[in-house]
Order: C-alpha cells, then sequence, then structure tokens
C-alpha cells in the first residue's frame, strides 16, 4: 500500500476541510408571497323609490259624506240631545238649576281638555298600523301636512267616527242617570263638544269671510278655538296648542309643559320618542293649497 508523505497528508487533509466546508454551506431562498385579494361581490343595485303622496282633491270620494257616515251623525247627536233632555227636565222636576248648569260647564272644559291630550297622543305616536285608531293617527298626521284638506271634507265625513265613539260611550250613560241632571249635563256637554270638536277643528283653518258670522263671534269671544290660535300649532316646533274646542287650556299646558314633562315619562318608562322630539321634515311642512298656487302664478 503506496502511503502518502507526512506533508502530503497534511496538505491533503487541508483540501479535503476545505472541500467540506465548501458543501456544508446550505443555500436558504426566501420567498416573500403577497395575499391575494379577492374582488368583493358586488350587489345589484337596488334603488328604493318613495311613493308620491297628493293631497286628496277637492271632489275627491273620500272627503264626501255616506249615508253611513250621516246615520252615524245623527244617532250620536241622538244621544247627545238625550242626555241634554235628561238634564233639563230633571232640573225642572228638582227644582235645581245651578249645578247642572255647572256640571255642563265642567263638561265644556273637560272636552277641551280631552281634545288636547287625545291630539297630542295621536300626534307623536303610533302609525297608520296602530289598532284601533290607526286610520286616526294616519289622518292627523296627514293633517300637518296638508291642513286645509279638513276644510274639504263634507260635515258628517268630518265627524262620523267622533259620533260612533259617542254613541257607544253615551249611550249606557243615558240609560243609567236618565234621573241624575248633574250628571247628565256633564256628560251631555262634554260628549257633545268632543263630538263637534272635529267641526270646531275646520272652521280653525277657515277663513272669516266664508265661515258664519255666528262662528266668527264665537272664535273672537273665545268660546271656540280661533284660526289665529290654532294656527300656532301648525308652526315649528309642532309641540303645542293642542286643544281644539275653545283651546282654553293650551296656555296653561304649555307654559307647565305639561305634554314635555309626559313625554319624559313614557320616554324612560316604555324607551319611546314622541315625533316632536325630531326635527321636522317635510311631512310636518304645510304644503300650499293648489288653488291658492295657480293665483299666485301669472
Amino acid at each position: 500500500m503506496y502511503t502518502l508523505p507526512q506533508n502530503h497528508r497534511i496538505h491533503h487533509a487541508a483540501a479535503t476541510g476545505r472541500h467540506n466546508r465548501r458543501h456544508d454551506h446550505h443555500v436558504v431562498y426566501c420567498a416573500a408571497t403577497t395575499p391575494i385579494k379577492t374582488r368583493p361581490k358586488l350587489e345589484p343595485l337596488v334603488i328604493k323609490t318613495t311613493p308620491l303622496v297628493t293631497p286628496p282633491k277637492s271632489d275627491d270620494p273620500s272627503l264626501k259624506s255616506t249615508w253611513s257616515h250621516r246615520a252615524w251623525v245623527a244617532t250620536g247627536c241622538t244621544t247627545v240631545l238625550a242626555s241634554l233632555a235628561s238634564s233639563i227636565v230633571g232640573s225642572y222636576d228638582s227644582h235645581i238649576w245651578v249645578e247642572p248648569v255647572l256640571s255642563g260647564f265642567v263638561g265644556y272644559l273637560f272636552a277641551d281638555l280631552g281634545s288636547g291630550v287625545y291630539h297630542w297622543g295621536i300626534d307623536n305616536y303610533g302609525d297608520a298600523s296602530t289598532p284601533i285608531v290607526g286610520s286616526q293617527i294616519d289622518a292627523f298626521q296627514g293633517h300637518h301636512k296638508w291642513p286645509w284638506t279638513i276644510t274639504k271634507r263634507q260635515f258628517a265625513n268630518n265627524l262620523h267616527a267622533l259620533a260612533r265613539v259617542v254613541t257607544f260611550t253615551v249611550l249606557p250613560m243615558d240609560i243609567i242617570f236618565h234621573d241624575q241632571p248633574v250628571i247628565s249635563g256633564f256628560v251631555g256637554m262634554a260628549s257633545g263638544c268632543i263630538m263637534f270638536s272635529q267641526q270646531f277643528h275646520a272652521w280653525a283653518h277657515g277663513t272669516k269671510s266664508k265661515l258664519p258670522p255666528l262662528v266668527v263671534a264665537l272664535q273672537d269671544s273665545g268660546v271656540l278655538v280661533s284660526r289665529s290660535e290654532h294656527g300656532a300649532h301648525h308652526r315649528p316646533p309642532y309641540n303645542n296648542n293642542y286643544c281644539i274646542v275653545s283651546g282654553v287650556w293650551n296656555k296653561l299646558l304649555d307654559k307647565n309643559k305639561v305634554f314635555e314633562a309626559l313625554e319624559m315619562v313614557i320616554f324612560f318608562k316604555f324607551g319611546l320618542r314622541p315625533r316632536s322630539w325630531s326635527e321636522p321634515n317635510s311631512d310636518w311642512t304645510e304644503a300650499m293649497e293648489d288653488s291658492l298656487i295657480k293665483t299666485s302664478i301669472p
């Protein structure tokens, strides 16, 4: 066997070491990958359109009285007159007049207060889908947009809803309290003013030149709510002057912020926000009557 000399072995070992070290190096490749962004799925564009709501025309059937409307108004008037007649007859038989007259006056005041509370409630809460009173809520809220339409409604059309309520409420009272002149006086006056409150309301939107002189005199004396007083309800902030019989309660209720306090109680108790807290939008802004627009155009 051939043996390398000592110095050759040293050089061979060194060369072998260098060769091994060369092969000991590891090559590391770094690859940077960028995540691929997926394009979001595009949904088809859907434009929601709000149907154009227009006020009823003067010849619209919804403003006309039907025989059903007239029947309910006749029935309501009959129940009211029955209460007043019972009060008069009872007063004559018992020789008392002051108490029935005072009770009638209290009924008149009660009707004005009741009209304000009811008006405030349906102006601020609920909508057309609310059970029982949904149609009235929808009508009163639309009334802010076109308040003059109430003057176009025929008499029975305007009163029949309240007349129906009065009939079912007052008729049992007429039977039970027929011999109580004080109670009958209160019931007759309160129910009569409540039933006719919508007509008083309509007169408050009329012009003096078109109203009967007696109505104008009653408005000027404060017996019925006047156009100037009720007009404040149709101006910003739309949260006052709710009473529509005589309006005698309006100053007291608004000055003491009674309805604002009730709104706070309802909000903290049930979490319901009244519409009067929202910035009035176009639904609250009064639209000009078509006839006025036509006459203003040269």
